[in-house]
């Protein structure tokens, strides 16, 4: 029995280490890769967008993430109908609404865009210039609210050295249990040492 609870917690310890670690490793990434872009992170060449307001439901909801593929030159100029773009508004906002309407000028490009959850259609048109990226269809909710926080001062400084203090903290603990257990162990082997005979 002891020997089974022996093995058991030493399987959790390995289980724990490992998610504290990848846990430091997932923060480190995503603080970095927000810091290098100077905006959201970017994993596998799609940046992650948090979602401000609740235009878009219920397409995705206010506070989740979303994975958006950056378009680049021509790109730009051949969207379609019923796609979700992230570009500029005139305010020098990024939105993220759908495509309902197209106009074409010449070698320009016009969007007209609307929140799902809208009543009317966005004012102003969207040149195709100031389109920054397309959705991809991969949304997590909530986690928006974490990545907003994790790219104040505050929460980078957080999320970067809370997981390395509880992964210390947990090594020195896992270590003075170690040492505990040798502690009988010598105490056996000294006590058999003194019972024999001169």
């Amino acid at each position: 029995m002891k020997f089974t609870w022996r093995k058991a917690r030493k399987i959790l310890s390995s289980i724990l280490t490992a998610i504290l670690f990848i846990n430091l490793v997932v923060m480190a990434i995503l603080v970095i890769s927000s810091k290098a872009s100077r905006g959201e992170p970017q994993i596998f060449g799609y940046q992650l967008k948090s979602v401000l307001s609740g235009s878009m439901e219920p397409t995705f909801l206010t506070g989740s993430i979303i994975a958006v593929q950056p378009l680049e030159g021509e790109e730009k100029r051949s969207l379609k109908e019923g796609d979700v773009i992230t570009f500029i508004d005139s305010e020098e906002r990024l939105i993220t609404h759908r495509v309902i309407g197209i106009k074409t000028s010449g070698e320009h490009v016009m969007y007209e865009t609307k929140g799902d959850n809208n009543n009317a259609a966005d004012i102003d048109p969207v040149l195709s210039d100031n389109v920054q990226a397309i959705y991809s269809g991969f949304t997590i909710p909530y986690v928006g609210y974490f990545i907003d926080f994790a790219q104040s001062k505050e929460g980078s400084a957080i999320l970067l050295i809370t997981p390395g203090l509880l992964l210390l903290v947990y090594a020195a603990f896992s270590i003075y249990q170690g040492l505990k257990e040798l502690d009988p162990q010598k105490k056996k082997t000294d006590s058999d040492t003194e019972e024999k005979p001169a």
